[in-house]
């Protein structure tokens, strides 16, 4: 047996404290989905357990046509797909969400702890790198941004230091005509790892890609953003052939390997298939036709 620590700070002042004085002993309970299976495994001894659940800043659901969305690290997946303006304004967040583990999962799991968790397959993380979401990191000495597609730093690390907290993401308001998707694929019809995942977001206008962003799970150390396939989008008509270009360079960007959901092979061919299959959705989300 091993003693753990528990703490239920309801301030951030008192939370932050907690994190200065335990620093890389403590652990963030949120919904607990991914901490406690792994403090079964041994990966959490003689440490302490900081439920946050109780402190206000984290558990903000909040959305302004001006200001966007203000999503607390600690808000379970039940509650965004459950607000209707949120569900209307982020289909692409939506999509990522609901697929998270099962009923009983999205009940308790955040979407901040998905990403604090840093797993390469995380299926919120590439939503948000689409949608530009940024996280708000805390501790005692001050606040920082930081955009998501920087957060993951390798397979189950963040650029958080010690005694820092993801506090909420903020994710922009959707501009006119835009649209965002996320999908994935997975060995069967249950829930289960993704073998490869994909999270678009497009802009459009007078019949163009304004804007388009690419984002890949499952195929990197870290949820990978594809520069290349947004640079393959803007500026170009909307048409299926634009879209392959995009799908394209994410298949040229991917870099998984083979283990036992898939070979390195058959992933790139999967990130190639989910990017196209998503920009279209986006595309007709945005309000667009595809020539």
């Amino acid at each position: 047996m091993h003693s753990v620590q528990y703490h239920r700070p309801v301030t951030l002042d008192e939370c932050l404290r907690l994190f200065d004085r335990f620093g890389k002993q403590a652990r963030a309970l949120a919904g607990g989905t991914d901490l406690l299976v792994q403090m079964r495994a041994g990966h959490c001894r003689n440490g302490a357990v900081v439920d946050v659940k109780h402190v206000p800043e984290l558990n903000e659901l909040r959305f302004g046509t001006s200001d966007g969305l203000t999503l607390g690290a600690a808000v379970p997946c039940y509650r965004i797909y459950g607000d209707a303006t949120v569900s209307r304004a982020y289909p692409g967040l939506i999509d990522t969400v609901s697929m998270i583990g099962g009923t009983q999962i999205q009940g308790r799991a955040s979407v901040g702890g998905n990403l604090c968790n840093a797993a390469p397959s995380a299926d919120a993380v590439p939503a948000l790198i689409a949608l530009r979401a940024v996280c708000r990191i805390a501790s005692v000495r001050g606040e920082r941004e930081l955009p998501v597609d920087q957060f993951c730093i390798a397979p189950g690390r963040n650029a958080m230091a010690d005694n820092e907290v993801l506090v909420s993401l903020h994710v922009p308001p959707p501009p006119e005509h835009s649209g965002a998707c996320y999908l994935r694929f997975i060995p069967r019809n249950e829930m289960d790892i993704a073998v490869a995942g994909a999270g678009v977001s497009v802009t459009l206008g007078n019949g163009t890609f304004r804007d388009g962003r690419v984002a890949l799970a499952s195929v990197a150390p870290t949820p990978l953003l594809v520069e290349k396939a947004g640079v393959a989008l803007r500026g170009q008509p909307v048409e299926h052939e634009v879209i392959a270009r995009a799908a394209a360079a994410a298949k040229a960007a991917a870099r998984p390997i083979t283990d036992m959901r898939g070979t390195a092979e058959y992933r790139k061919h999967l990130c190639e298939v989910l990017t196209r299959r998503a920009l279209e959705k986006a595309v007709l989300r945005a309000g667009g036709t595809l020539a």
